[in-house]
């Protein structure tokens, strides 16, 4: 499938970040068709969560496991290639060379594919100067976007204030998803790099990942037609 022919509603991400099961099959249920694609972070995971995938991925829906893989390569291989089996779309391991080869090299002959997280969209150029990096957010999102191509990463994470320039390192063969998506008139959070849904997908993100905005929300079935509903026009234009 090719970046076009993805539709608004498959490009929402829907973040189950909820402390158990019950919580997040009773959000799956008020979702009900409005949601196809799901994000299970370290949260649901570690409550737990994980046999949700198959269960998920037996409903025809997609999902995206949010793990943040990174560890010595013969360990990072071992991890993808039971996610494999899992029946997940995506999965994520921190940009770092030789964490994306390993996964790259596991995930062979599956459908899983693996996104490399470039800089949590929680970082700006101080975090990462006062963790000990020379680069700031830009210049090392770049870096780790060209290894992570080089390397037959399927796409990356960042944030969508990168997506337009990551289109001009890496085409559109790779898929873009971000995170730090908030809805016109929503509060940033947690999140230092944001965007609105429709801006995020005209500078060239494939995949939004939303949380607050829908978990939150009175109505969270509403709350995920209108990001829906902002995203389509941005396609077009």
């Amino acid at each position: 499938m090719t970046a076009s022919e993805i539709s608004p509603r498959d490009r929402l991400i829907v973040a189950l970040d909820l402390p158990n099961v019950e919580a997040a099959d009773a959000m799956v249920a008020r979702l009900g068709d409005s949601a196809t694609f799901y994000k299970i972070g370290y949260q649901l995971a570690f409550a737990g969560g994980l046999p949700l995938v198959r269960q998920l991925a037996e409903q025809g829906k997609k999902v995206f496991i949010d793990l943040k893989l990174h560890d010595i390569g013969h360990t990072v291989k071992r991890g993808v290639e039971s996610i494999a089996k899992s029946g997940a779309t995506f999965l994520t391991v921190h940009a770092y060379p030789q964490t994306m080869k390993a996964a790259a090299e596991a995930r062979e002959g599956t459908d899983l594919k693996i996104l490399a997280v470039t800089v949590l969209t929680s970082y700006d150029d101080d975090d990462l100067h006062a963790a000990g990096y020379r680069l700031g957010v830009s210049d090392l999102v770049a870096a780790r976007a060209q290894q992570a191509q080089v390397l037959g990463i399927d796409g990356l994470v960042c944030s969508a204030e990168e997506s337009s320039a990551l289109r001009e390192i890496v085409g559109h063969r790779m898929r873009l998803v971000t995170p730090g998506i908030r809805p016109a008139g929503s509060g940033a959070g947690d999140q230092k790099r944001v965007m609105t849904p429709a801006r995020a997908i005209a500078a060239g993100s494939d995949y939004l990942v939303v949380g607050r905005p829908i978990l939150e929300a009175a109505d969270p079935k509403a709350a995920a037609e209108a990001i829906q509903a902002e995203i389509a026009p941005a396609l077009v234009a």
